[in-house]
């Protein structure tokens, strides 16, 4: 088996559900090799964010360039970024290293509990720098409809915004409905057209850290050389696993457990 290398550039979670934390564990259940450049340094836990300290953008640039000079990732999954400054840095980087390698982007703004992780000056500068460089963007509704512009609230809102923001960046978007009353489906858009991926309703409050399983998961599934739609499809099945196992510790929302599918009654 070819092990792929996988770079993750995330914030920190100290609870562990949530971010390079979950992003490692997500990496490792696929048996692959991961790598990680942290943005910023949360305390956190299944009650919510507590404080966020970005790192300095020159730490982030070094950690980097000791990552890409020596192992190249064979993918990349870029989540939490704390500051315009660390998105010059990032821009950079795929430039000089990851042109033609996927990269997935999770563009965090807020947690579920509404502390906000990413100023709006940050966000601006990600659509100028980084949205036409990556091979996917996958933002929640609630996301999507900040970078859109208007509230997203059904599928036809999710259609609207997808086409609109494929159009504008040239990039894929996978706006995701983990929100959704009536579905947990996703919608994917992508220069082949529009697609919904359905996904499973599944009984279980503990879904910290779903988006970011999920965008390392893609990551994974496309450094094989899957095509979008069905790395995404791949993933999702993934994330519904890990879901679906009922894991359940803290006093609040609880992680997802990612290595469900290297437990010996569900070996895959």
């Amino acid at each position: 088996m070819e092990i792929k290398k996988i770079l993750t550039i995330a914030g920190s979670d100290s609870s562990g559900g949530a971010g390079i934390q979950a992003d490692l564990k997500t990496i490792s259940a696929y048996k692959y090799y991961g790598m990680s450049a942290i943005t910023a340094i949360t305390a956190q836990n299944t009650l919510g964010v507590q404080d966020s300290l970005p790192i300095d953008e020159g730490m982030l640039k070094a950690q980097l360039e000791s990552i890409c000079d020596d192992i190249l990732p064979d993918a990349v999954k870029i989540g939490m970024i704390a500051s315009p400054g660390q998105v010059e840095v990032i821009g950079e980087v795929i430039d000089r290293y990851l042109k033609d390698i996927p990269i997935v982007l999770d563009p965090v703004i807020t947690s579920t509990s509404g502390f906000t992780l990413v100023p709006d000056d940050t966000v601006e500068k990600m659509r100028e720098v980084l949205f036409d460089k990556v091979s996917l963007i996958t933002p929640n509704l609630i996301e999507a409809g900040i970078i859109f512009g208007k509230e997203i609230e059904n599928h036809d809102g999710m259609k609207e915004a997808g086409k609109f923001l494929f159009e504008k960046y040239g990039t894929a978007f996978l706006i995701k409905g983990g929100h959704l009353e009536e579905s947990k489906n996703d919608l994917l858009c992508d220069e082949n057209g529009i697609f919904l991926i359905e996904g499973k309703n599944i009984e279980n409050k503990n879904t910290h850290g779903t988006g970011c399983t999920l965008s390392s998961a893609i990551a994974c599934e496309l450094s094989k050389g899957k095509n979008l739609f069905d790395a995404v499809r791949s993933a999702k099945k993934y994330l519904s696993g890990a879901i679906a196992f009922g894991f359940d510790i803290g006093k609040g929302r609880g992680p997802l457990y990612h290595m469900y599918n290297l437990s010996d009654k569900d070996e895959n």
